[in-house]
């Protein structure tokens, strides 16, 4: 039981620096900033988005919880790849400030969408009953 505990904190402080670094990163490229180029701001996302994955799967193998099986997991894996897109839209592929800054905010949004998920176990996210 230790053990899953230390990986949930552990996936949880992933996501957490993930979305800080993403937001930073996300307001960097709105303003164009010169630090998008940085060596350490171009690898520490892969870094930390990795660690983030592999948690979450050793968390999903060890509780076997399957997607198949847990909609709220489905939604969380479809929204994942939702965000993934709009991040490329916010930091690299948004041609404007305001294209960037538009995919920034919806990918925000998609991730709090998945911490709803994840803590009420509902493809309804905040919505679902609690």
């Amino acid at each position: 039981m230790a053990t899953y505990f230390l990986i949930k904190h552990l996936h949880m402080t992933a996501a957490a620096l993930s979305l800080a670094l993403f937001i930073v990163r996300a307001w960097w490229s709105v303003i164009e900033s010169p630090r998008l180029e940085l060596r350490w701001v171009r690898i520490a996302p892969h870094v930390i988005d990795t660690a983030l994955l592999a948690l979450g799967v050793t968390l999903m193998v060890m509780l076997r919880f399957w997607p198949h099986q847990h909609p709220w997991l489905t939604a969380k894996l479809i929204a994942l790849v939702v965000y993934i897109v709009l991040g490329t839209i916010a930091i690299k592929r948004g041609r404007t400030p305001l294209q960037r800054g538009i995919g920034a905010v919806a990918a925000i949004l998609v991730f709090v969408y998945m911490v709803g998920a994840a803590i009420r176990h509902s493809p309804l996210s905040w919505l679902a009953g609690g």
